[in-house]
């Protein structure tokens, strides 16, 4: 019997993935508790995300708005993302990863304040521009962050704790709020003021956690760097881990902005753009931004559709939750290729739903809840947490920030370009013609996928320079289990 007994417990060890078995070793709670923390700059864009969901119908009905109206309380946040992304490639390498971090939570504190109290349309625009600068230099420098402090084998997992703990929480706690003021009086308002709150714990936070070894090693700081990794890496010499750092930045010497296009290089700014994109033109903002907004076309008041909303946190929270758990034990290739799938299929359902007469829609309303409940799931196990993973793992320590801010960059501009135009689309092609458009584009994300993006599991970050970098993508990465 107890032999037994061992046996399924040690088939139940080799079936539960690395990342938990590992994780919570008492060694390994420090990295967990900064990885944590440098999470909530994630929280910046998922909290703004779900509460714009929410507040946006309110908003609507109080300035008497247009789709276009609308679409710019939207999209000025996303075009402000596009130009923090931009120059905080630069203040990631001069202030350092930490401090650009709590220079972004103390300017969305403010901001979401600001946004808050707007008398006009304009105000909120403007407010929302600078809360956009915030969330634009948070969203790429904390996975960066995550990744160059976590250990080899627990880096995919740690770095998608952005996306779980800070982004997918933020959207969910945002539904949630949204949900509980519904029938205050200037609900909008206190939902908007409310964002001040991750702005602040992301600040507060980031006063507290240390360089990462990378940052400190570029600055010469070789010896805070090594005690940084003996917290971080328990049981490991770290002077190894400090060597091989100083080697491959010594190898390199300074990184121009225009070396993005140099052959060394081309391929894997293609790669990150190209996630960067396919993330966005899948629709996955339309359906968060504008969530309460397609419930409530299925023919949902929209009280019911803000409380319905909550159920689309949920899912996106949870799924989120399952690829922490499966990235470094699957891989990143074959989650993305998965879900550019799962979210084709999902789409052309909801494309055959909206379809059909309004008499069906009224009558069958779970129908499209559901498809927007399976499109979440299959984006928040791929799509959502890769992108921001592989873009901190396929670049070089040198062109690291500058390479990231450009994917990031892209991934920002084309959010902007999918949210602005979603509900012109939705008058110019109709709602199902507007969801079959984005299961087209997820047909050419997975050939894309599956053709240029590598695989980058169970590597160093220095041993994945190496071999992408020496001639080129390495072809073994690219088929990699």
């Amino acid at each position: 019997m107890n032999a037994a007994t061992d046996r399924a417990k040690s088939q139940g060890s080799r079936v539960l993935p690395e990342f938990v078995s590992e994780i919570f070793r008492a060694d390994n709670r420090f990295v967990l508790s900064i990885a944590l923390l440098a999470a909530l700059g994630g929280m910046l864009f998922g909290f703004d995300t779900g509460i714009i969901s929410g507040a946006l119908p309110y908003i609507a009905k109080d300035f008497h708005l247009s789709s276009e109206g609308q679409s710019w309380i939207v999209g000025s946040l996303l075009l402000g993302a596009v130009i923090g992304a931009l120059v905080s490639g630069k203040l990631a390498d001069s202030l350092s990863r930490k401090w650009t971090k709590f220079l972004a939570g103390c300017v969305f504190t403010g901001a979401a304040l600001w946004s808050a109290l707007s008398a006009d349309l304009s105000s909120l625009i403007a407010s929302r521009a600078i809360l956009g600068l915030a969330v634009g230099a948070s969203s790429f420098v904390a996975p960066m962050y995550i990744a160059e402090q976590s250990p080899r084998q627990l880096r995919g997992g740690m770095t998608a704790l952005n996306q779980f703990a800070g982004i997918t929480l933020g959207i969910l706690l945002a539904y949630i709020a949204s949900f509980a003021l519904v029938d205050v009086s200037n609900n909008w308002r206190w939902m908007l003021g409310l964002e001040a709150l991750p702005g602040i714990m992301l600040a507060v936070a980031m006063a507290f956690v240390p360089h990462t070894p990378r940052w400190l090693v570029q600055q010469s700081r070789q010896e805070e760097a090594t005690h940084v990794l003996r917290r971080t890496r328990p049981g490991v010499d770290p002077r190894d881990e400090v060597s091989e750092i100083e080697q491959v930045t010594q190898s390199q010497g300074a990184f121009q902005l225009r070396q993005l296009l140099s052959s060394r290089m081309r391929m894997l700014l293609l790669a990150g753009v190209g996630l960067a994109v396919f993330q966005q033109v899948l629709g996955i903002n339309t359906v968060i931004y504008f969530g309460t907004t397609i419930l409530h076309f299925t023919g949902l008041n929209l009280s019911t559709s803000v409380s319905e909303a909550v159920f689309i946190g949920v899912v996106n929270f949870v799924f989120a939750g399952v690829a922490v758990l499966l990235i470094d034990k699957v891989g990143r290739k074959p989650l993305l290729v998965l879900s550019a799938v799962g979210c084709t299929l999902t789409l052309i359902v909801l494309g055959i739903y909206f379809y059909q007469g309004s008499s069906f829609q009224h009558a069958n309303a779970n129908i499209a809840l559901g498809a927007l409940l399976g499109y979440l799931a299959f984006f928040e196990i791929g799509l959502g947490p890769v992108f921001w993973v592989m873009i901190a793992e396929i670049y070089p320590l040198r062109s690291r920030p500058k390479a990231m801010a450009v994917a990031t960059m892209f991934n920002w501009g084309f959010n902007f370009l999918v949210s602005y135009y979603f509900l012109q689309m939705t008058d110019l092609l109709g709602k199902s013609g507007t969801f079959w458009l984005y299961a087209g584009l997820g047909v050419c994300a997975t050939v894309f996928f599956l053709r240029f993006v590598p695989e980058t599991r169970g590597r160093s970050l220095e041993e994945i320079e190496r071999q992408l970098t020496g001639h080129g993508p390495d072809d073994r990465l690219s088929d990699a289990a």
